[in-house]
């Protein structure tokens, strides 16, 4: 779950299921009823008509946790997303960085520093889309040393440099569940 509608989406499904949430989070949800394994597979396919589902190993908890910490900082965040990342993950999460980096890649088949960018890159699109902001302050916003830095990342990730893509009639955003 990235977003405060993610988390309604799944607290209605719960108590459609006649669940009863105390704790909804990102990634976690705490329910006060112990589930069968039948509750739990009703459960996952409640949550699978909305695009959700339950994490039940830990390496998957993990995982999420990661991506949850690097979508929180990008768009749900005012901090600035120029802290260093491999700190910022293994405190939040309270493991090595080198263990998790190596989890993220092995599951996700990418590095958790790709995904950063990937989310980053999304955040200047939809930036770029608003149209409020001059790239120098979507730039400076995002943490990039540079305008010229961001647009050579956003050209090798998109293909487009940011001026071309913000000139698009269609644009290519992706949801940020799919990255």
């Amino acid at each position: 779950m990235v977003c405060s509608r993610c988390k309604m989406s799944v607290e209605k499904t719960l108590l459609e299921s006649g669940l009863h949430p105390h704790n909804i989070e990102l990634g976690e949800v705490e329910v006060e009823e112990e589930l069968s394994k039948e509750q739990q597979k009703e459960l996952n396919d409640a949550l699978r008509k909305n695009g959700f589902e339950i994490i039940d190993s830990k390496k998957s908890q993990t995982i999420e946790k990661i991506k949850n910490l690097i979508v929180t900082l990008i768009h749900h965040s005012d901090e600035t997303p120029g802290v260093n990342l491999s700190e910022y993950i293994s405190s939040n999460i309270h493991q090595d960085y080198h263990y998790l980096s190596n989890l993220f890649s092995e599951v996700e088949g990418t590095t958790i520093e790709k995904y950063y960018i990937h989310q980053r890159i999304e955040k200047v699109k939809e930036l770029l889309v608003y149209d409020e902001l001059s790239l120098s302050q979507i730039a400076d916003q995002l943490g990039y040393s540079s305008v010229a830095y961001l647009s050579n990342q956003f050209k090798k990730i998109t293909g487009f440099t940011p001026s071309y893509y913000k000139s698009l009639k269609e644009h290519k955003r992706r949801n940020i569940e799919e990255l």
